[in-house]
């Protein structure tokens, strides 16, 4: 009884393995509600969503906080809730992720707080490589940030894409090694051995 339910449980397994990790479930970034989208912060209690364009490297490429290359970059932030587009809003981009106003050596790029009607602040910054932080300011809100990683690798992101693969490589060593003890499989092996 107990070998039957190996017998069968164990290709089970693998297919709920198989469904779990299969890459076609996987959300991608715009298959998302703006709520849960990691580009949109909050000004004050105000949606903005901010987009980093490279156009030199890939024509039709939008990042957001993880940019693949140095070099000219365009900055989008997009004012989703109407009431920010008739404040003063503006934007700083430091380098490296502490804000110092005394080290203004640190600013790379600073648009002056103004009103944008067509909800859409724009800019274009030289980023090198390393760790920058955009900074959202609304006369009289919250400000709001964005850590930017240039040409950077995100450990965190790189351990979450290897967990599905080995996890499947886990779980195969394990069948292999049920499969291996199994008296049938030994039995085929034997009288191969004996042809």
């Amino acid at each position: 009884m107990i070998k039957q339910g190996r017998r069968f449980g164990t290709p089970l397994f693998l297919l709920a393995l198989t469904a779990i990790f299969s890459p076609s479930l996987a959300a991608a970034h715009g298959n998302v509600t703006i709520e849960e989208d990691i580009c949109v912060r909050r000004v004050g209690g105000n949606m903005v969503h901010f987009s980093a364009y490279q156009p030199q490297i890939e024509p039709k490429a939008q990042y957001c906080t993880d940019i693949p290359d140095v070099g000219d970059t365009f900055l989008v932030v997009d004012l989703v809730d109407p009431s920010l587009r008739s404040l003063p809003v503006g934007v700083k981009i430091i380098r490296g992720v502490n804000e110092n106003e005394q080290d203004e050596a640190k600013t790379v790029a600073y648009w002056k707080p103004v009103s944008h009607p067509d909800g859409v602040v724009r800019g274009e910054a030289t980023l090198d490589k390393g760790l920058y932080k955009l900074i959202i300011t609304a006369e009289g809100l919250s400000p709001s940030s964005y850590v930017l990683r240039v040409q950077q690798i995100d450990y965190s992101k790189f351990g979450r894409a290897a967990l599905g693969p080995l996890a499947l490589l886990l779980v195969l060593g394990i069948v292999g090694y049920e499969l291996s003890k199994s008296s049938r499989v030994r039995g085929w092996f034997t009288s191969r051995r004996r042809s």
